[in-house]
């Protein structure tokens, strides 16, 4: 009877087991902000395959000094390692595709072992980059990571990617693919901080906050607790991926600009000029060349010059405050 009652069990574990890579499809749809206001949108979607996953994700950017648009599908080994990535881009109408994939090397004949024990250790593969952009094509081959995520700007899946990969990887031995100018390959540092909260799609959730610093730029990401990206901070100037549905509370930065920033300056140069010079008309002429010599015999009694006219000789100097005299400007 305990056997008879143990078939089925096992039976049912092993269909959760071969549907299980089903399961971690998913797909989410975001906002693309810039200082709280939406300016695009984004979304990514991967499905499970019996070889890893396939991806895809766009971008769509239209706002004042930026047209920017992102078509991108990707496949993925079981342990999100790239194996093959195609993008389609448009920036301000200027268009990019690339194509990235491993190098295969050819296949050489290997002689006989008779040294195992001094084999090399096994080469990093290569990533082959291929750009083409204002009519011209460019060919890069890259060190291909194991832990290497290609990174376009404003991609929220592989923002995913990376957050999957950390969980793997404990945080430890990360790179992004940067798909600009020729392509470069740069480690990516992780730093987790403290958990904050939040609601999705109406429900409270927990954030885990991790700091991205990538060729020196910060990125902070906000994901759940299935380790889903919730929103991004890009290093961009005030813009960010949400995802819809999704609130931070509190938002981790202002939703708007700061407001008249151009008063910030005079209210700092205020005390820069003496509180000695009330006699100046407004403290908006800095230069107030009038006053500039009057502090070297008093400078206090602005009216001096009328004390001088009882001497002949210096009744001929009244002229010096005018600019004809340059010198007296630098004392």
């Amino acid at each position: 009877m305990r056997n008879f009652g143990l078939y089925p069990f096992i039976a049912l574990l092993s269909v959760l087991i071969v549907t299980a890579p089903a399961a971690s499809a998913q797909s989410a749809n975001f906002t693309v902000s810039q200082h709280g206001i939406a300016v695009g949108k984004a979304s990514f979607s991967f499905t499970a395959t019996p070889s890893g996953y396939d991806s895809t994700a766009l971008v769509i950017i239209n706002m004042k000094g930026l047209d920017y648009s992102l078509s991108k599908t990707e496949t993925l080994s079981p342990a999100n390692r790239l194996r093959h990535v195609q993008l389609s881009a448009a920036v301000n109408g200027s268009a990019v595709d690339i194509i990235a994939a491993p190098e295969t090397a050819p296949a050489q004949s290997q002689p006989a072992p008779t040294q195992p024990a001094q084999t090399p250790p096994a080469p990093l593969p290569t990533l082959l980059l291929n750009i083409s952009a204002n009519g011209h094509t460019t060919t890069t081959r890259l060190p291909l990571h194991s832990g290497a995520v290609f990174l376009p700007d404003f991609d929220p899946g592989a923002l995913e990617t990376l957050l999957t990969l950390a969980v793997a990887r404990n945080n430890r031995n990360l790179w992004a693919i940067i798909p600009k100018k020729e392509g470069s390959v740069v480690p990516v540092l992780l730093a987790t901080y403290a958990d904050e909260k939040g609601t999705l799609d109406g429900k409270p959730v927990v954030v885990h906050h991790l700091l991205a610093t990538i060729a020196g730029k910060e990125t902070d990401l906000f994901s759940g607790p299935e380790n889903q990206l919730l929103q991004a901070e890009l290093p961009q100037l005030g813009f960010a991926l949400i995802r819809n549905g999704f609130i931070l509370t509190p938002s981790a930065k202002p939703s708007a600009p700061p407001s008249n920033p151009d008063l910030a300056p005079p209210a700092q140069q205020n005390p820069a000029p003496p509180a000695e010079q009330n006699p100046a008309p407004p403290v908006q002429q800095p230069p107030a060349l009038p006053a500039i010599p009057a502090p070297a015999p008093t400078t206090d009694q602005p009216p001096a010059p009328q004390a001088q006219p009882a001497p002949a000789a210096p009744a001929q100097q009244p002229p010096a405050p005018p600019t004809d005299k340059s010198p007296q400007l630098p004392g």
